[in-house]
Order: C-alpha cells, then structure tokens, then sequence
C-alpha cells in the first residue's frame, strides 16, 4: 500500500480516535461536578446533638449556707497529699459561725455519729454510689441525726461546734472518701450550684479557683440561620457540566469535519499522482525512466 494512503488512515484513525476520547470525558466530569456537590454540602450539615448526664442538682447541697442565701466561702481548698502520710488537706473548709445549722449534702445513711480526737464527726454513705460507696464527712459537728439513719439532701444532721477548727475562723470541714482515698468534695455539686451568688472559691494555699462554666447564648431561630452554600455550589457546577458536554459536541463536530477535508485531500492527491506518473510501473526511479532505460 503506498505511503501515502498508511498516512490518510493513520490520520483518520487519530481524528476517530480524538472524537472518542471528547465524548468519553463529559460523563466523568459530571461526576465529579456531583462529588463536588456533595462535599460542599458536608459542612452544613448538623449533627444532632448528644445529651450529656444531667446535673443531680435536686440530690446535692451545700452543707453549709453563705451569707444572704449564697453558697459558703471555702477558706482554704481541696490539697491531696502526695503520699498518705504527707501533708496536705483532705477536704474543704466552708466559712460559717458556730451554732451554724449543718446540712447533709447527699442522700444517703449516717454510718458514724461521735467523737475523734475532740472533734465532733458525722460521717454519711453516699446512696447509690458503687462499691465502695462513697462518704462525706463533716467536722466538728454536734449530731441531731443517729447512725443508721436515712436522710435527703439538704437536710439537717447537725449543728456547727465552737471549734477546735481546720483554719483560722470558724469554718465546717466537708471532705469525701471512697474506700481509703481522699477525693475533692466539690466534685458532689452541680456546676450551677459552685457558680451561685456572688461569693467565690478562695486561692488559699496556692489552690486555683474553678474555672467559671460559661453561659449557654441565645438559640437563633431556625429561618435566621443563613441558607447552605450548597445550592450555589450545585448550579455553578450543573453550569460546567453544561458547558463541557457543548465544548465536547464542537470538538466532536469539528473532528468529523476535519476527517472530511482529509479524506477529501487524500482522493485529489492520488487522482494527481496518476496522471503525473503516467504508463511507468510504481517502482519506477527518481529519474522518471524506467530500470531498463538506465545505464549500467
């Protein structure tokens, strides 16, 4: 086959190719305008929120009240020893006078009513707290409640003694075990319940005060929030999907055309090359005469 016609055909299949090639790449290209579509929507959208444990604010008290109705001033925080020997302060103390009206801050029964080392001591399992079970102790405290018996939050187990004290002014010492572990008996109260009124935990002692929960914002209604950006990202996409299959249908047009013109092209350079050949066979030499006509 001359050489010229290999070329047309290589030329056509090239063109054939190049059309196949456009009409398969606007399907893809649809799909990821529809990707794109949903990645953007994917941040709008909101999750339904988790309810966290609800605060037993009905099950808990402070032992002690503050003045005006607020919680109590704790004079000097919660400062766990290293080691069970060490120094340290295994509880809190909550400002009050003597004859101050002690509360219990839990439900739960009265394991221990007496007296250790001179201080009058009340001591209440914690009800429903596990194995051990928890227990708040408080001293120095007159008992008005018996061993053995079940009492509620808030309510009154005893009165506050003249002292001795844990500190400097009269003050009611809370403190929570499980087990033989010492734990920080503010960990019993609600967050609404240490952030009441206008009294504070003091930094006594080198002990931070609690970090104040913030305040839960105003809900906005539902049609103030602004719509998602999805919608935009969808049209502006469908929009390039759109000009993509027309870009594909001009190319794919204009290959035909051009495979056309090749092959038209091709038909006048053969009907030429017959008539500027002539009789000579197609091996003929650059000469134009034949190998019998050239000299030895």
């Amino acid at each position: 086959m001359p050489s010229a016609a290999l070329s047309g055909q290589g030329g056509r299949r090239s063109l054939a190719a190049l059309a196949m090639c456009v009409l398969w790449a606007a399907p893809p290209a649809a799909v990821i305008s529809s990707a794109g579509v949903a990645d953007a929507a994917a941040p709008h959208a909101v999750a339904a929120p988790v309810p966290g444990p609800p605060h037993p604010a009905a099950d808990r008290s402070w032992p002690v009240d503050g003045p005006a109705g607020t919680h109590p001033v704790v004079l000097r925080g919660w400062d766990p020893p290293p080691t069970p020997w060490a120094p340290g302060h295994r509880g809190v103390d909550l400002a009050a006078s003597g004859g101050a009206i002690v509360k219990a801050a839990t439900p739960g029964r009265i394991a221990f009513a007496g007296t250790v080392a001179g201080r009058g001591v009340l001591t209440i399992e914690v009800a429903d707290s596990g194995h051990p079970p928890l227990r708040t102790t408080y001293e120095p405290i007159r008992a008005t409640a018996r061993k053995g018996q079940h009492v509620a939050a808030g309510q009154p187990v005893g009165v506050l003694e003249d002292g001795p004290y844990h500190c400097r002014a009269p003050c009611l010492h809370w403190g929570l075990l499980r087990g033989t572990a010492y734990l920080n008996p503010l960990s019993l109260l609600p967050p609404e319940a240490l952030r009441n009124g206008p009294s504070r935990l003091l930094p006594v002692f080198g002990i931070p005060e609690p970090e104040a929960v913030p305040e839960p914002g105003p809900v906005r209604p539902h049609h103030e929030q602004p719509a998602p950006v999805a919608h935009k990202t969808a049209d502006s996409s469908a929009g390039t999907t759109g000009a993509g299959l027309l870009g594909a249908v001009a190319l794919t047009g204009v290959a035909v055309w051009a495979l056309g013109r090749l092959h038209r092209g091709r038909e006048k350079s053969l009907h030429a090359g017959r008539l500027d050949s002539g009789p000579w066979p197609a091996n003929q030499t650059a000469a134009g005469a034949s190998p019998a006509c050239q000299r030895p």
